[in-house]
């Protein structure tokens, strides 16, 4: 029992990153002449605790990893309604990463159970029970590519190794060791982006052509850097303490100031997702 107490820590110590009292975000989103103009910030989570990881299920619903009454479930937010409420029926462990699946109204997610066991689960939206989606494979973060062909990183040991999953095939294969946890499908392409932990310890973001499997280097993240998102099929944006970050793969090879929240207070600024239509930004901070 210690020993699975010990890597039910573990775990949860690599999916929530030491961040226990954030917050989900989101915000209107457009091009200023100076960078991104953010506008009607508001406060989707607004609950203490661990709120994290949100994806857009469409441009007008967000799940993320929230949480319910000290457990982590999958939350999910409505902008027209302005209303939250929790996808799943409880388990013994925790969902993270939630994300929807394109053919239908169904959310895949990360379960981590108190024995310590990390799988992949697929959440039935009329019955919301959960059907692992594939065995004994310890999946930290995953992003779909099509709803057969996922995208993830599995723990090993410390670290991460990138796999690629067919879930048709039931089947997982090892494309690198040591990967970061920011996985995504680059909008309007036919590539997966993934990052790797380089020599300086810095983490390297890549392509992966899905139709080829070839992949190609992007830029370096920032030192200390753990996330970032797509906003289109070329530019990259981060953040970092309150500030928000650019890069544009057609200009210069480097990092352009483009936003701060520091009037609104948020700080520490990690994961983030764009709406399908590029018009609204979610993100995860901390209150200053």
């Amino acid at each position: 029992m210690t020993k699975y107490l010990f890597l039910f820590a573990f775990l949860q110590t690599i999916l929530s990153v030491a961040q226990e009292n954030t917050e989900v975000y989101i915000f209107d989103i457009s091009p200023a002449y100076e960078g991104l103009e953010m506008l009607n910030m508001k406060n989707i989570s607004n609950d203490p605790g661990y709120d994290n990881q949100p994806s857009f299920a469409s441009n007008e619903t967000i799940l993320f990893a929230g949480n319910n009454n000290g457990q982590t479930d999958i939350a999910e937010y409505n902008l027209t309604s302005k209303s939250k409420k929790f996808f799943n029926q409880k388990t013994d462990g925790g969902e993270y990463s939630p994300q929807k699946f394109s053919a239908n109204n169904d959310v895949a997610a990360v379960r981590l159970d108190k024995n310590g066991h990390q799988r992949l689960y697929q959440y039935n939206s009329e019955t919301r029970n959960a059907s692992k989606l594939i065995e004994n494979l310890q999946v930290a973060y995953f992003a779909f590519y099509t709803d057969r062909i996922i995208l993830s990183t599995v723990l090993n040991g410390d670290k991460m190794d990138l796999a690629l999953i067919d879930l048709q095939q039931k089947s997982a294969d090892t494309l690198f060791r040591n990967a970061g946890r920011s996985l995504q499908k680059v909008p309007n392409t036919n590539s997966m982006s993934y990052s790797l932990v380089n020599e300086e310890g810095n983490l390297d973001v890549y392509l992966l052509e899905m139709e080829t499997m070839e992949s190609f280097f992007v830029c370096e993240l920032p030192i200390g850097i753990k996330d970032f998102v797509w906003m289109n099929d070329t530019q990259i944006l981060i953040g970092s303490g309150n500030k928000l970050y650019m890069y544009d793969t057609l200009g210069e090879p480097e990092w352009s100031r483009v936003a701060s929240l520091e009037e609104h207070g948020i700080m520490n600024i990690t994961r983030m997702a764009v709406s399908p239509n590029g018009k609204k930004l979610a993100l995860v901070g901390e209150i200053n």
